[in-house]
């Protein structure tokens, strides 16, 4: 069996959104009186005691207004962040769980269809429980074999409704075999996304720097409201101009995405075997490489991560090849390392072989070979 989400755009009423904001209230309340009196416990008892929902209802009615499925699967949050906090096989621990703020904390739930009670209806709605009917964009409609086993609701910082719906399917085993000679080589480049080893680059769009005077301007009349300062009460007009500035953050973001699928999808749809280099994009972008607006404007990680899956469906190969490999010190004919290729302002690398050539593609060919020899060697 496997899992599959997807993402539709909801236009809920206004009773609706009433309820779908208790529900996030509620979710955060809940969350945080368990986190609460686990702690506790624990200084009393030396255990971590476990709580449950059904706890809280007695004393805060409210609770049993919205759905208590989404309150249960708060539950298994917080389980989940313990056991990523304490975990002694997990390489990468995200420190002792912490309180949900009201301001900063994401709004959403995720409630489980429990026989029928999640259903796309007409294909315009999406039925929920305790809310009913939701009209909603049904862009993708679901293979008839497909499951619903969840939802879960958000609103992102402009305003907007969105709901996930996670589908359970039985996996049919992909019979292409992929040509390994049908490959292409990705260096990253911080003005471009990409240089491949034929020289090709991947994109010529800044979105954020394309925006920003708009942005800009938008954040200019923000610091004019009142409650722009600390402290300060958060005024109607404030609020209001606070939604058009997230609207542009949001609209950046959806413009590089929506690139950053249609180019992947491509590469997914041409290459059988693409091959790339492994670097850490936050430390690149924090550390003194003078490019760091550029580096995350880029989108280079979720590119990768959107790589990764649509090659794995179509039963192809996304071969990673160590970021210490000296993919831009190496020259592709005859493999002569050239130290001074170490300083990012040297664009063209000059051999003694007599290859000439542009620092990325080179790299590029480099990590070509190097990642076919990688997926020889498994094989």
């Amino acid at each position: 069996m496997a899992n599959r989400a997807i993402k539709y755009r909801l236009y809920p009423t206004t009773e609706q959104k009433i309820m779908f904001a208790k529900t996030f209230g509620c979710c955060r309340k809940v969350y945080n009186l368990m986190l609460a009196d686990k702690v506790e416990g624990y200084k009393a008892t030396g255990k971590f005691p476990t709580v449950t929902p059904a706890k809280y209802k007695k004393d805060y009615p409210y609770l049993k207004e919205v759905d208590s499925l989404a309150l249960a699967n708060k539950q298994l949050d917080l389980q989940a962040a313990f056991h990523n906090a304490f975990s002694k096989t997990r390489k990468k621990k995200n420190g002792f769980p912490k309180f949900k703020s009201k301001k900063h904390s994401r709004k959403s739930y995720t409630t489980n269809n429990q026989k029928g009670t999640v259903a796309i209806i007409d294909n315009r709605y999406i039925k929920l429980p305790k809310v009913g009917k939701i009209k909603a964009v049904i862009h993708r409609i679901p293979d008839s074999r497909w499951i619903i086993k969840s939802a879960t609701v958000f609103q992102e910082s402009d305003g907007k409704f969105y709901t996930s719906v996670l589908f359970e399917f039985e996996l049919v085993e992909n019979g292409y075999i992929a040509d390994k000679t049908n490959a292409i080589g990705l260096d990253y480049a911080s003005d471009g996304l990409y240089v491949d080893n034929n020289g090709i680059v991947g994109s010529s769009h800044k979105y954020y720097r394309e925006s920003h005077r708009k942005l800009a301007k938008e954040q200019r009349k923000l610091s004019r409201k009142a409650g722009s300062k600390k402290n300060e009460i958060k005024s109607n007009n404030y609020l209001k101009q606070l939604r058009k500035v997230n609207k542009v953050h949001r609209h950046i973001a959806n413009q590089r995405l929506d690139h950053l699928h249609k180019i992947s999808t491509k590469i997914a749809n041409q290459y059988d075997v693409v091959c790339v280099e492994t670097l850490n994009m936050r430390s690149m972008a924090n550390h003194g490489f003078g490019n760091g607006k550029a580096t995350l404007d880029n989108g280079y990680g979720m590119f990768l991560s959107m790589l990764e899956y649509k090659l794995s469906d179509r039963n192809k190969y996304l071969v990673k090849v160590d970021k210490w490999f000296p993919s831009s010190q190496r020259c592709h004919c005859c493999g002569k390392i050239h130290p001074e290729m170490k300083s990012l302002q040297t664009r063209i690398i000059k051999c003694d072989c007599g290859m000439t050539m542009s620092r990325d593609q080179n790299a590029a060919i480099n990590i070509l070979h190097e990642g076919l020899r990688l997926l020889a060697e498994t094989a």
